[in-house]
């Protein structure tokens, strides 16, 4: 699954930390994921995922399935694996690189989208998305399938705004440093299918969301800016967020300041119609973690869970997560080795320089440059991996990084190239850049730290 572009040599360490990433990737298989928690039997359709809930098929005349992602396409896989010919007619929007763009999936069509900021093809997906959506009526049942990604893929600009200028936003928002849930309160309120709008477009007819989260705490007002939830973000919450980072986008502030002064209707809240919506997590970050600890398991080293929640700055957490490592190796504290580090999350990077990469190649340097400057020769034996579960750190080719305590050997090269934010070309030229491809998946970062028994 995974290689590098330059050649690495390899430890058993180092075929471990793969090991436990390729196999947290697997445990997160959207297709795998989403058929489990259905089935369809004596007429309902039930579902078990972070709920349980069942849904008489004898209610609807139709079903469409709706939603987007990178993820969508295995998840609608599977529901047409359940429901088949039962199912009327669907659209799902996804990356327009991946090499389903134009099939179908029994009667869902797949159309291409821009990922991570939104394109014209985007939009016009999402239109012919939100008439389908608008032709339910209250015998009409929609599987809206919602995963990582959606946020930019379903892109249907509010009010005067056009796609340059969500783009324009989406590329400040994310160069900024602001964590997801603060840039999903923007979209959405940027947004006719976002925060809930997908939801009211439906009425009346009755939507049951289906989801793969990518963001910690796995709410579904955020998953994929939360096209089916009501949403608790406000316009005024929006304008706060573009303030505190000093994103200066002048029509999406105009945009908002229009929405607050009451021009524009409010995303609906928990008070509204769509809180009745019902979403089902069917996979998240901590599904991959704990595939990625059996893998650990079955090697013979002891996981250890340091969270699913990480979040801030990429190179902020790297010496942290290295110094925990550090303490085990040399104090068996809070594990003792041979262990597997293990924790998940989103962490951000705040972009300065115009140099190539993401946060989890930033997060792979700064861990390289901890290990380097280490007081001591603690973590001389631990390996770090770092990988975004879409195979795409950021805006790179990349899935992330390998590294170990002999990755840098020129601190103050490592240290220019994380001030430059160009992490990936310094991983790459030694060998410690990973690259995946598109996984088809999506549930954040996953990380791994590996200390060998001493």
């Amino acid at each position: 699954m995974f290689r590098n572009r330059e050649t690495h040599a390899r430890s058993p360490a180092h075929e471990v930390a793969l090991d436990c990433l390729a196999a947290g990737i697997r445990g997160v298989d959207p297709e795998r994921a989403t058929r489990s928690a259905l089935s369809a039997t004596d007429g309902r359709l039930e579902i078990a995922s972070d709920q349980r809930t069942s849904v008489p098929l004898a209610d609807y005349d139709r079903i469409l399935v709706l939603g987007g992602g990178k993820a969508a396409a295995g998840m609608v896989r599977a529901v047409d694996d359940c429901l088949g010919d039962r199912i009327t007619d669907g659209l799902i929007v996804v990356p327009e690189d991946d090499p389903e763009v134009g099939e179908s999936i029994g009667a869902v069509e797949i159309a291409g989208g821009g990922h991570p900021v939104p394109t014209p093809e985007g939009v016009d997906a999402t239109e012919r998305l939100l008439e389908l959506a608008e032709s339910a009526d209250e015998r009409t049942l929609v599987l809206a399938v919602v995963t990582g990604g959606a946020s930019a893929l379903l892109a249907a600009p509010a009010g005067d705004l056009s796609v340059g200028d969500l783009r324009r936003t989406s590329r400040a928002l994310l160069d900024s440093g602001a964590e997801i849930g603060e840039i999903n309160a923007v979209r959405k309120h940027l947004s006719r299918i976002k925060g809930g709008r997908l939801a009211t477009a439906v009425e009346p007819g009755t939507v049951v969301g289906l989801a793969i989260s990518d963001v910690i705490g796995d709410a579904p007002s955020v998953i994929g800016s939360g096209p089916v939830a009501p949403d608790e973000t406000t316009y005024e919450d929006a304008l706060a967020v573009l303030t505190r980072y000093g994103v200066d986008v002048p029509e999406a502030r105009t945009h908002l300041d229009a929405g607050s002064a009451g021009d524009y209707d409010e995303t609906p809240g928990r008070d509204s119609t769509v809180a009745d919506a019902i979403t089902l997590v069917v996979a998240s970050n901590r599904t991959a973690i704990d595939a990625a600890a059996e893998a650990a398991r079955e090697a013979g080293y002891e996981p250890c869970v340091l969270s699913a929640r990480v979040r801030g700055g990429a190179r902020d957490a790297a010496p942290t997560h290295v110094a925990i490592a550090e303490e085990a190796a040399v104090a068996d504290e809070p594990v003792e080795p041979p262990a597997v580090l293990l924790s998940g999350g989103e962490t951000t990077v705040d972009v300065h320089g115009e140099g190539e990469g993401g946060p989890n190649t930033e997060f792979a340097l700064a861990a390289a440059l901890a290990l380097a400057e280490a007081p001591d020769d603690a973590g001389a034996t631990v390996v770090v991996a770092s990988v975004d579960t879409d195979g795409r750190d950021g805006d790179t080719d990349a899935a992330g990084g390998l590294i170990d305590a002999g990755t840098v050997t020129d601190t103050d090269a490592a240290r220019e190239a994380l001030d430059r934010n160009d992490s990936l070309p310094f991983l790459d030229a030694r060998g410690a850049a990973l690259v995946t491809g598109a996984t088809g998946t999506n549930v954040d970062d996953l990380r791994v730290l590996v200390i060998p028994d001493n």
